[in-house]
């Protein structure tokens, strides 16, 4: 066992099929406008808060109700697409993900704006997952970290393009037009993809070191409870629950501290600037350490798992800054360190998961760390008072640098996906 555990990741090279590249682009366009499509509540918080006459508790509870399907449609889909094509599961998604937008173009009531938000989650839960899983029929384990990078920043540049686009178009015209600008968006992605959306045909399986093929299934319990995956979970939870706060409190936040919608809107950019610059870098650095001969556990597990620890550590000092144009660096240069582990994690979990159960694996993965999506907007809005919000943003921001150092130490002891290739393929031996 330790000389797998040690030994450079040296499984024989695999070309990358012909339209791979042009698969990955229409998936980071995926990705671009899940986030989109994500942001938009929190980007418009303080107008839909006045319009509608919420208190920040019921605004975050609205933040939360985006997720309360989330995970749920992220499992029970990941089961879907080991038996059908992603091509066709994705395009179901997205048109989802469009038409529940335009509900939100007339004088939309609360309630009705709730059940449309908990439909869009249920229709985004499976989405990184299910994109992830169609982009590795696309690219062998050794070459699959940098699209999965570019497949991730399909998100950031959903929130950097997305933010100043809809608050023109929410500072110019309203709210309710930024919701119908997103759908017409997500409808012209559908036609595309129907277009020239196609499956990749790599097939491999788990194999150990010397090229031998491992197990075509492993039981789900034994896949479940592998330690890489425990520790993917916990620390992605970490950095999911910084991304929650992002998309729905950051931009309220930066207005409690004074400035307006517009300068809000160009402000709120800064945490996905840092986050793409992260995840890019990461991805490149994974890879190049492979190439290298670099294992696993230091080319993904550490590099993913040792910037959520720094993140915590960053934030926490954010908070005991009292200069507000310090904070608004300090916290999206904290937060951003979070975004490696999204690079890193659905690499490790599909080094050692067979490829017929990789999208229930990916999925459940995603459905598990997505629960932070339901628990951090709400907690948050429960800290804040409408009359002095930001001690309570304070609190907020520190528990989350508490998480962030706790998923990352976490990951830290757990995430070793080389011994859990060994293990599978010992055990099919």
């Amino acid at each position: 066992m330790a000389a797998h555990q040690g030994a450079p990741q040296a499984a024989p090279a695999t070309s990358v099929p012909k339209g791979a590249w042009g698969i990955t682009a229409l998936l980071f366009l995926y990705m671009l406008v899940n986030f989109a499509d994500k942001i938009i509540v929190g980007l418009a918080g303080v107008p839909i808060m006045k319009d509608l006459g919420l208190s920040p508790k019921e605004f975050g509870f609205l933040g939360s109700a985006f997720f309360f399907l989330f995970s749920i449609s992220a499992i029970i889909v990941g089961f879907i697409v080991n038996k059908v094509s992603t091509r066709w599961v994705i395009l179901v998604l997205a048109l989802i993900w469009a038409l529940v937008q335009f509900p939100m173009i007339t004088d939309v009531s609360y309630s009705t704006m709730l059940i449309c938000r908990i439909i869009l989650g249920a229709g985004e839960g499976p989405a990184f997952s299910v994109a992830c899983h169609a982009i590795y029929k696309w690219f062998p384990d050794e070459k699959r970290t940098l699209p999965t990078a570019l497949l991730s920043q399909g998100s950031a540049f959903g929130v950097i393009i997305a933010i100043p686009a809809l608050n023109w178009v929410i500072v110019n015209y309203s709210w309710h037009a930024a919701f119908g600008a997103l759908g017409m968006f997500g409808l012209v992605w559908v036609a595309a993809w129907l277009i020239m959306g196609r499956e990749g045909p790599l097939v491999d399986e788990i194999k150990s070191e010397n090229g031998v093929a491992g197990p075509t299934h492993v039981s789900y319990w034994r896949l479940f409870t592998a330690p890489t995956f425990i520790g993917c979970v916990v620390s992605t939870f970490g950095a999911y629950w910084s991304l929650s706060l992002a998309l729905t409190w950051f931009t309220p936040f930066i207005r409690a501290l004074g400035f307006d919608q517009k300068q809000a809107g160009y402000i709120s950019i800064m945490p996905w600037i840092m986050g793409a610059t992260i995840v890019l870098l990461a991805g490149w650095i994974s890879q190049r350490m492979m190439a290298r001969g670099a294992t696993t556990r230091a080319s993904r597990g550490v590099l993913g798992a040792a910037p959520l620890v720094l993140a915590g550590l960053g934030l926490f000092a954010a908070t005991l800054v009292k200069d507000p144009n310090l904070q608004i660096i300090i916290i999206p240069l904290a937060t951003g360190l979070s975004g490696a582990i999204y690079v890193v994690c659905p690499p490790m979990l599909g080094e050692f998961t067979p490829t017929r159960q990789r999208g229930a694996v990916l999925a459940t993965y995603g459905g598990l760390y997505t629960i932070a999506g339901v628990l951090a907007p709400f907690v948050m809005g429960s800290m804040i008072d409408p009359k002095d919000p930001l001690p309570g943003y304070m609190l907020g921001f520190q528990i989350q640098a508490l998480i962030l150092a706790a998923s990352g130490l976490i990951g830290l002891l757990l995430l070793w996906p080389n011994r859990e290739k060994a293990r599978m393929a010992l055990a099919a031996a």
